[in-house]
């Protein structure tokens, strides 16, 4: 048996958790520098708050609705979701941490449990801990576990977000139920081809021959309709090696056209993404960057840019990665461009240990040892230590105009019981 457990609006849930007078009241999350709406409280969506929302287009229509508005306090919610992963991984040592706000849990071996009872029994922990609301999917696989939070999502007060399938009768009658886009692992693509063959729900795609889906949708496709019949084909992916990539990206407070000031930026990205990297033990072959005019200032010359540097070897080092990305900002810079938004991502991922050695062309191993003192001053003390070509008196500083207290990453924002 699988389960998916979603915290419900987690942005907003957070906030809520140390705010109770926001219970009930319309609440909305911003994106980095408060540019658009990235989470929305049931309240809020009712209100027609789209997701994604620009700001400065919506902040009448915040002030007339009494929208409480937040900025994205990442510290906060980063905490709160170790705090209900801990606590989920108490019902099952077997879990999939599936995004921030996001796990899948497999139970082998509990055969005699009654799932909706055990499922109630987490989501009254997780509450009861964190004071973060869940919605839990129970199933015999990955997909259809994600189906079933779907329903206790979307038939809230039939089912008090908790759902489980666990009869053949209830597997089809769910995926009756769900539209064929809504389903897990359905891309564009995929989606196309499906509607050509008038397939609308779930349960349609699992009508269609072995053969056709392998065909079309290859075995991956194939795999999720097996997953969809009820036959596990899809297990736990707990090893963060998988992820395909590795990204830090950000919106400037201001525009820069200077490259002098970009390539700071880009070197202080590459780092943390080869901070990253050595977190989880990885290495990585490819390097993209890339640089963004602001699109909302239709005035201004546009310019948008990216180039991929592939690596002569597989390395996790922030002074390799760095100066990679930084050389490749004159590949894509242009003079007189006002830029809004930059990034470096890793791809080509492997496991460190696992890295091919070449005969001619080798990192300095002395930057192994650099690496890791590094770290550790830097987990230990903050951020002390930076390769030189970055500003040493320069902290990433965002626009964060309606920003919460940091309540259990900060000392001084901890909250006093009187």
């Amino acid at each position: 048996m699988f389960a998916l457990v979603d915290c419900n609006n987690f942005y907003a849930s957070c906030e809520r958790a140390f705010q109770p007078q926001f219970n009930n009241v319309p609440v909305a999350i911003l994106s980095n520098n408060d540019g658009c709406f990235i989470s929305r409280s049931d309240e809020t969506k009712k209100l027609g708050l789209p997701m994604a929302a620009p700001a400065f287009k919506y902040r009448r229509f915040c002030e007339e609705n009494g929208i409480k508005v937040f900025s994205s306090n990442y510290p906060l919610y980063g905490d709160m979701s170790t705090r209900v992963m801990n606590i989920l991984n108490t019902f099952t040592p077997d879990m999939e941490v599936y995004s921030i706000d996001e796990a899948f849990l497999k139970f082998e071996g509990f055969d005699a449990y009654d799932f909706d009872t055990y499922g109630r029994e987490i989501q009254k922990t997780i509450q009861r801990c964190t004071g973060i609301p869940i919605s839990i999917g129970l199933a015999p696989t990955k997909a259809l576990a994600k189906i079933a939070n779907k329903i206790a999502k979307k038939l809230r007060t039939r089912t008090g977000d908790v759902f489980v399938i666990q009869s053949d009768e209830s597997r089809i009658k769910a995926l009756k139920w769900s539209k064929i886009e809504t389903v897990w692992g359905i891309g564009h693509g995929n989606l196309k081809r499906l509607r050509s063959r008038n397939i609308k729900t779930a349960y349609d795609f699992t009508q269609l021959s072995d053969e056709w889906v392998k065909k079309q949708m290859a075995i991956i496709g194939l795999r999720l309709k097996k997953d969809l019949e009820g036959i596990p084909t899809l297990d736990l992916d707990d090893d963060a090696r998988d992820r395909k990539t590795i990204a830090t990206t950000r919106s400037f407070e201001y525009t820069y056209s200077d490259i002098e000031n970009i390539k700071e930026r880009i070197s202080t990205f590459a780092s943390s993404c080869a901070e990253k990297l050595r977190s989880q033990n990885s290495s990585c072959n490819h390097i993209v960057v890339f640089l963004r005019s602001n699109r909302h200032k239709k005035d201004d010359p546009q310019h948008r840019a990216s180039t991929i540097v592939t690596l002569p070897y597989a390395t996790d080092s922030s002074l390799t990665i760095s100066n990679h990305a930084v050389e490749a900002v004159g590949a894509i810079y242009k003079p007189g461009i006002k830029y809004k938004r930059a990034g470096v991502i890793v791809s080509g991922l492997i496991p460190t240990d696992q890295r091919q050695l070449d005969l001619f062309l080798t990192e300095n191993p002395k930057h192994h040892n650099i690496m890791k003192v590094m770290d550790n001053v830097n987990n230990k003390y903050g951020y002390k230590i930076k390769i030189a070509n970055q500003d040493l008196k320069r902290t990433w500083k965002m626009r964060q105009e309606h920003l919460s207290p940091r309540y259990t990453t900060d000392i001084n924002d901890i909250i006093t019981v009187k």
